[in-house]
């Protein structure tokens, strides 16, 4: 038995739920793929899925195999690609995941450009504003805003964005122009939920970071539907300068209380420790670097 083959069946097994379309998947016969599995269970010693006429599911044992079967051939094939190119040209699959408007607006060009410059390269962009596992999703690096929580991975900071408060220039001579937190509880507030929470929203007041209640009387998961709201007038949005930074130039909207933003959140690459550092995400972050400017603390209006 190859032991590779083994492993690879099983995933494709694990991440299909089924034989049969993992079969079709790696172009073998159901009954080769479960040879494979069956021979890797009696090498391990332990039974990694549970098999009904209808359906698999995983063991306690095959969810905890899965996780380093993933990462075995991640590892493989980076060891296989880094072998494959030493003359340093990028070559492969790579895979790219960035938040909604963030990866629209400066990912995805930067990746066409990334292509076109390294033909050999394939991509996968994945959008997103949620932080996703990046060694089980097999994500070659992440692009992420924000404060991150300890973990293995490894950060490269490469910019930086204000946390702003905005309105409509119109709703501004309508309603007036706040300049403490106290005066949000006469406005309208639009709640950009990936962003700020529901009830609190932080604010520099003092000298330090505070949580204020709020009462938005709109909140989505968009950040384009909350801009977007507030360029017709809806009420006063808290959004990441980059977002609205076209808004602000066209007169669509206006900064408001820039005293007491927070503090500025990082932009990040951030990619596997478990991971071999390939040619061709070595050679997009450096892309990156040198033709992007991606520090947006300089905004029009202040």
């Amino acid at each position: 038995m190859d032991r590779f083959d083994a492993i690879g069946a099983f995933i494709a097994v694990s991440e299909l739920n089924g034989f049969a379309p993992a079969a079709r998947k790696l172009g073998m016969s159901t009954s080769a793929i479960t040879r494979h599995v069956a021979a890797l269970e009696e090498r391990l010693g332990v039974r990694l899925l549970n098999r009904t006429t209808r359906a698999v599911s995983l063991t306690d044992a095959g969810l905890r195999f899965l996780e380093r079967s993933r990462r075995i051939m991640a590892d493989l094939e980076d060891a296989e690609q880094m072998a494959e190119s030493e003359r340093g040209e990028p070559m492969g699959r790579l895979v790219v995941t960035a938040p909604q408007v963030f990866g629209r607006l400066h990912v995805a060009p930067l990746i066409c450009e990334f292509m076109t410059r390294h033909p050999k390269v394939s991509a996968e962009l994945t959008l997103s504003d949620r932080n996703v596992n990046l060694v089980e999703d097999g994500i070659d690096i992440a692009i992420r805003i924000g404060n991150l929580a300890d973990s293995s991975d490894i950060v490269r900071k490469v910019g930086a964005v204000r946390r702003v408060l905005v309105a409509s220039p119109d709703y501004l001579s309508r309603q007036g122009v706040p300049r403490s937190t106290e005066d949000l509880r006469q406005h309208r507030l639009i709640s950009f939920t990936a962003l700020t929470a529901d009830d609190h929203w932080r604010f520099r007041v003092g000298g330090a970071s505070v949580g204020v209640a709020v009462e938005p009387s709109y909140a989505t998961n968009s950040a384009d539907a909350a801009i977007w709201h507030a360029t017709q007038g809806g009420g006063l949005t808290m959004a990441l300068s980059y977002q609205v930074a076209d808004h602000l130039r066209d007169g669509r909207l206006s900064l408001v209380m820039a005293d007491h933003e927070p503090d500025p959140y990082p932009v990040q690459f951030i990619y596997p420790s478990s991971r071999l550092l390939s040619v061709k995400v070595r050679a997009f972050m450096e892309q990156a670097s040198a033709t992007q400017n991606w520090d947006f603390r300089t905004l029009a209006g202040k």
